[in-house]
């Protein structure tokens, strides 16, 4: 498996000078993951190494479909021959299966088999917890900020209108976890 310090690098590469505020982004989905350690046991590491990477398809270097959750995926299996549960929690996060419904992309879940859905939610929670600057945010906060970066008609509008419940279900599930 990809080490954090690994994925942090890898992240850091290609997102740090092209996109910085991706990668402000980045360390603050990491830094969520390792506040869900308490709940994650041995699975803790997976998960930070998956929130460094989730977002590395936005990179010039990585990007090849536009969809950046499955060009971040091929990237990570094709050229890092990286661990599938990292590949496919990647290809995944935060409602990409709706995304790729949205964009005609019906092959995504053959491509990439679901994850553990618990390892799936945590990473999701990571996300919709950590604003586009990195700072700690509420999940209903980050999702307006997403709705209002695009217009309504873009893929990606649709796609967050859409998966809305389920993605606040899955921060629920974890917060629900955190405080058991």
């Amino acid at each position: 498996m990809m080490t954090v310090v690994e994925a942090r690098s890898v992240a850091r590469r290609l997102l740090a000078d092209e996109l910085p505020r991706r990668w402000a982004h980045t360390q603050g989905v990491a830094a969520r993951a390792r506040d869900l350690a308490p709940i994650l046991g041995d699975r803790s590491e997976l998960i930070e190494a998956a929130a460094f990477l989730h977002d590395i398809g936005y990179s010039s270097v990585v990007r090849s479909t536009g969809f950046h959750p499955l060009d971040g995926a091929r990237y990570l299996r094709d050229v890092l021959g990286a661990d599938s549960m990292i590949c496919q929690l990647v290809a995944h996060h935060t409602g990409a299966l709706i995304e790729a419904d949205e964009r005609g992309i019906d092959r995504l879940a053959l491509e990439f088999p679901l994850p553990d859905q618990s390892l799936l939610e945590a990473l999701t929670y990571c996300d919709l917890t950590a604003a586009a600057d990195g700072c700690q945010v509420d999940v209903e906060e980050r999702l307006e900020e997403i709705l209002n970066r695009y217009p309504r008609e873009h893929v990606v509008h649709r796609s967050i209108v859409r998966s809305r419940p389920a993605l606040r279900s899955a921060v629920q599930n974890v917060q629900r976890r955190l405080c058991a």
